[in-house]
């Protein structure tokens, strides 16, 4: 096939170099045309995804057009926060009929819509047919080096998915299919938001308890939103929900987790921030989640205190013992 990506981060650059090794003609939008030049001179993206040797099905270039057009599958992976600007540059030059496969995880900050909601405001009603959604836990540089990966790709469209699922799946990149959008969605952009905290964790040296402790509750909190939000809760025990929460939380190639390790080690997040060339997509979406929870009215005590830690200045130890501290409760109680 041909194939469009849009994005040449790190997450991009891994998921055209899987289909560019499967044979496919990819072509991969790329923001900065010096790392543009660089990638076709020296088959390595050196930027995101340094030591991972890029096969010569794959191309990159910086004219929108020329990535898009003609193409029989489009795979977006801006990061959210960009992705309603350069999925509106490539609308008008996207072919008619084909799959668009989004990769990108997160809320958009003013309108708090979902990645789905946003294409669908962005993109002609002819296109919607054709969206899907792929998420799960896959590190770009694990998937990149063939390691096995699971990932869920959902659509309204079921038949669409199992298109899609086809074209992704090796020996090492398993898909499975899903047609709850919202779930999948909603599980992909909120772990980022609960490995800040399980980062924190780590960072203030609290124990295995206390982590294993955030991360379960993370869970309850995402499925309580996603609930709301119409999704299956089952969903989010799956590979979409707990195992992209559990590799984020826990794994040392996790960005968000870093950011909230050093949080938990007393940097400030403009600090951090400097330090960093990649985006870490929980720091954004720890905002949209506080306002959305406060729109719809859910309880979400540890992306409450995320927020407040990044947003607001407070101190870490402060934000654990007020989660600590609160009225108790049982376990399952507010989201079924």
């Amino acid at each position: 096939m041909k194939i469009g990506v849009i994005g040449g981060g790190s997450w991009g650059t891994a998921l055209a170099k899987l289909l560019a090794d499967q044979g496919h003609e990819v072509l991969m939008w790329v923001h900065e045309p010096d790392l543009v030049t660089s990638i076709n001179q020296s088959r390595e993206n050196t930027t995101y995804l340094a030591g991972h040797r890029l096969p010569e099905t794959l191309r990159a270039t910086h004219d929108m057009k020329e990535a898009v057009s003609d193409r029989e599958m489009i795979v977006s992976v801006p990061p959210s926060h960009v992705l309603r600007e350069v999925m509106g540059q490539a609308a008008p030059y996207l072919p008619d009929g084909i799959p668009i496969v989004s990769a990108t995880k997160g809320i958009e900050n003013d309108s708090l819509m979902l990645v789905s909601e946003i294409l669908e405001d962005v993109l002609a009603p002819r296109f919607h047919p054709f969206l899907c959604y792929l998420s799960g836990p896959s590190f770009a540089k694990e998937v990149a080096a063939q390691k096995p990966t699971a990932v869920t790709i959902a659509s309204y469209n079921h038949r669409l998915a199992v298109k899609v699922q086809q074209v992704f799946s090796t020996t090492y990149f398993r898909a499975y299919t899903s047609n709850d959008v919202v779930g999948v969605e909603i599980g992909g952009a909120l772990k980022n938001v609960i490995a800040i905290a399980s980062g924190a964790v780590s960072g203030m040296e609290l124990g295995l308890n206390a982590s294993a402790g955030m991360i379960t509750r993370g869970l309850n909190e995402i499925t309580r939103l996603g609930v709301r939000m119409g999704a299956n809760p089952l969903t989010l025990t799956g590979l979409a929900g707990m195992g992209d929460l559990v590799l984020t939380c826990t794994g040392g190639l996790s960005r968000n987790r870093t950011v909230g390790y050093k949080l938990g080690q007393g940097m400030t997040i403009d600090a951090i921030l400097s330090e960093m060339n990649m985006v870490a997509e929980g720091i954004k979406t720890s905002r949209s989640v506080h306002n959305l929870a406060e729109k719809i009215g859910v309880e979400m005590p540890i992306s409450e205190q995320v927020y407040q830690v990044i947003y607001e200045g407070k101190d870490t130890r402060q934000a654990v013992t007020d989660l600590m501290s609160r009225p108790l409760k049982a376990e399952l109680g507010g989201w079924m």
